[in-house]
C-alpha cells in the first residue's frame, strides 16, 4: 500500500508540472499482462523501477519526453510478466553447475566414467558433490560404492540423486565421516544395504545427515549465487523463492547491490524463533530480499521410494514409504510459527503425506486465530482424489513443479500404478476445484526454464517421447493458466501480488521479452522458445546477443 501511495503522489505532482510524466522507456508490441481486467496491451512505459502506464500504444507514447528511449519489438514477440519461479535451491543450483554432470547418464558405465574423468581433474581430496544422478535412466538399479571406489581414491565422493532425497557416498567419504558397517539407522530415513548387511554407499532422505560434507568459502558462495543469477536471468526468472538456506548469502550481496534477481528467501520450519526475531528486528526485506516463509519435510520422493503413500508401492509391496516427521510434531512447529505470523510451506509428495500435511493446516486454522497465512505444500504431486477440494476448500496453494511431471511421467505407473497416477500432478483438476496453483522448477532438481515447465504443463509430452497426447491428458492445462502459474499466482504464494506478477500501472518493472508469441505457436514448440530480454526493476539484466532483436 506504502508504494502505491508514494507512486500516486508521484504521479500528481508530476502531472502538476507536465500534462504527461516522461518515461524511461516505453516498449511496444505485443504484451499479455496477467491482468484480468485488461489481458492484453500494445505498449507499456516505466520509469525507474516502476511501471507508469500499460494500454494501447497511442497513449503510451504520450509518455514520451527528451530522455525517453523507444523500443519497438518485432510482431511475432511476446512481452510477459518477469516469471516468478516458485520453489528452488538457489545457490545450491549455482554450485551445480559447475559440478560433475550426471543427470543425462544412461547406463552405469557412463555414470563412473564421468565421476572418473571429473576427479582426474580435481586437487587430491576435493570433495565430489552434487551430480543429479538418475538410476531411473537405466532401469532402476541404484548405485554401488564399489562402482566407483577404484577411480576416487583420493577424493570422497557425495552424490546425490536428481530429487535429492538420496545420495551415494564412496568408501573415501564414509572414512572421512567415520561411518563404519555397524552405524545404525535413522528415524525418517534408510542406510541401505546389501544381502550380506554391508553398506552399499546409499543414504536416504535423513540418514543423509550422516554425511556433512565440508562447507564452502565465502567466495565460493558468492560465485555460486552469481552463476545461479545469470542463469535464471537468461531464462526469463525475475523472482525466485529459495526454500532454504544461505540468507547470509544473499544479504551479502544485497548489501553490495549485487542482486539481479528479487530473492523470496525462506528457513527451515525449526528456526520459526529465529526467523520472528529477525522480523521483528529487521522487518521483512524489501524489494529485492524479502523473508517471512518457513519449509519442512513430510516425506522423501517418488523416486527414492521414500514419498509416504496410504497403500504400498506397486513395484514394492511391503513398503509404503514414511514420514520424516511425526504429526504431532509438525503440528507443534506449525502452529508455533503461524501463531508468530510467518507462512509454511510444507513439502508432501504422497498421497499420505499430503493427507497429513492438509489435516494439520486445518487444525491450525481451526486453533489459532483467524487470517490471511497462505499455507502453502510444496509438490503436491501424488493426491488422493478425495483430497484433491480440500486445497480449495483451506485455502492451501499447490506450489506444483510442471517438469517433474514429465519427467516422473516416464515410470510412475511402475512405481505407483494405473489409478494412482490419475490424479499425478493434478493441474486440471486442482483448478478446477477452485485452488490457486502456482510454478516453480525445483532448481536444482529440475531446470529454472518457465518456458519449459509451461510446455510440460500444456502438453505433459514425458522426455521419453513415448506419450505424444501426452501422460494423464486429462490433467493438461491452456497456456494462459500456466503463464498465471509462473506469474499472477506465483506473486500471491509470495504474499507479492500488490507490486509484482502482473503487468500494471505502479507494479515492478519487471518483465521479459520472448522471441515467439507462445500463443500462437504450437504447445510442443514452447519449450524451445527463447527469452531476448530480461528486466527487473526497469533495468535490463539479460539480452540475448545471438538473436535479432
Amino acid at each position: 500500500m506504502k508504494r502505491f501511495i508514494c507512486f500516486a503522489l508521484a504521479v500528481l505532482w508530476l502531472t502538476a508540472c507536465s500534462k504527461y510524466p516522461s518515461a524511461d522507456e516505453i516498449v511496444t508490441g505485443k504484451i499479455w499482462t496477467g491482468n484480468s481486467k485488461q489481458p492484453w496491451a500494445e505498449a507499456l512505459a516505466f520509469a525507474g523501477d516502476t511501471l507508469m502506464a500499460v494500454g494501447v500504444q497511442d497513449e503510451m507514447m504520450k509518455y514520451t519526453g527528451s530522455n525517453t528511449k523507444i523500443t519497438r519489438l518485432p510482431p511475432n514477440t511476446l512481452v510477459v510478466p518477469g516469471f516468478i519461479d516458485c520453489h528452488t535451491h538457489f545457490v545450491d543450483g549455482g554450485f551445480a553447475l559447475s559440478a560433475v554432470q550426471l543427470r543425462d547418464a544412461r547406463t552405469p558405465h557412463e555414470f563412473i566414467r564421468r565421476i572418473a574423468d571429473f576427479a582426474r581433474r580435481q586437487p587430491e581430496g576435493t570433495w565430489i558433490t552434487n551430480g543429479d544422478w538418475d538410476h531411473q535412466n537405466w532401469g532402476g538399479e541404484l548405485p554401488d560404492r564399489s562402482w566407483i571406489d577404484s577411480v576416487t581414491s583420493k577424493h570422497p565422493v557425495w552424490v546425490n540423486r536428481l530429487d535429492g532425497h538420496m545420495a551415494l557416498a564412496n568408501t573415501a567419504a564414509l572414512v572421512a565421516m567415520g561411518i563404519t558397517e555397524n552405524v545404525k539407522d535413522i528415524p525418517g530415513g534408510t542406510i541401505v544395504r546389501d544381502s550380506r548387511g554391508r553398506l552399499t554407499g546409499i543414504f536416504k532422505d535423513n540418514a543423509m545427515s550422516l554425511v556433512r560434507v565440508p562447507p564452502p568459502t565465502a567466495r565460493q558462495e558468492d560465485e555460486a549465487l552469481k552463476a545461479a543469477m545469470d542463469y535464471v536471468v537468461a531464462h526469463g526468472v525475475t523472482t525466485v523463492h529459495n526454500m532454504s538456506g544461505y540468507l547470509h548469502v544473499f544479504e551479502r550481496a544485497h548489501k553490495n547491490r549485487q542482486l539481479k534477481v528479487r530473492i523470496h528467501a525462506g528457513m527451515m520450519l525449526s528456526e520459526w524463533k529465529k526467523l520472528a526475531e529477525i522480523i521483528e528486528q529487521q522487518g521483512r526485506g524489501d524489494d529485492w530480499l524479502r523473508m517471512g516463509a518457513l519449509k519442512e519435510f513430510a516425506d522423501g520422493s517418488l523416486g527414492s521410494h521414500t514419498a509416504a503413500f496410504l497403500e504400498p508401492y506397486t513395484d514394492k509391496p511391503d513398503d509404503s514409504g514414511f514420514f520424516v516427521i511425526a504429526e504431532d510434531e509438525l503440528y507443534r512447529r506449525i502452529k508455533s510459527a503461524d501463531s508468530a505470523g510467518l507462512q509454511v510451506m510444507t513439502h508432501a509428495i504422497g498421497d499420505k503425506a499430503i493427507r497429513m500435511v492438509l489435516d494439520v493446516y486445518e487444525k491450525v486454522a481451526r486453533t489459532n486465530p483467524v487470517r490471511d497465512r497462505r499455507f502453502r505444500i510444496e509438490h503436491a504431486q501424488h493426491i488422493h482424489p478425495d483430497d484433491v477440494h480440500r486445497f480449495a476448500k483451506l485455502q492451501v496453494i499447490a506450489s506444483m513443479q510442471p517438469y517433474h511431471a514429465i519427467d516422473d511421467g516416464r515410470w510412475a505407473e511402475k512405481i505407483i500404478g494405473y489409478d494412482r497416477c490419475r490424479t499425478t500432478y493434478a493441474f486440471r483438476s486442482l483448478l478446477q476445484a477452485g485452488a490457486v496453483v502456482a510454478f516453480g522448477s525445483d532448481w536444482f532438481v529440475a531446470p529454472p526454464i518457465p518456458t519449459v515447465g509451461i510446455y510440460a504443463a500444456v502438453t505433459r509430452q514425458t522426455l521419453d517421447g513415448k506419450n505424444p497426447g501426452g501422460w494423464v491428458p486429462e490433467q493438461k492445462i491452456t497456456t494462459e493458466e500456466a503463464l498465471k502459474a509462473y506469474t499472477v499466482y506465483a506473486a500471491y504464494a509470495g504474499f507479492e501480488e500488490n507490486k509484482k506478477g502482473s503487468l500494471e500501472p505502479g507494479k515492478l518493472a519487471d518483465f521479459v521479452v520472448l522471441e515467439q508469441n507462445i500463443f500462437d505457436i504450437p504447445p510442443e514448440q514452447i519449450k524451445t522458445v527463447k527469452v531476448l530480454r530480461t528486466v527487473v526493476g526497469g533495468k535490463t539484466v539479460y539480452v540475448n546477443t545471438t538473436q535479432n532483436n
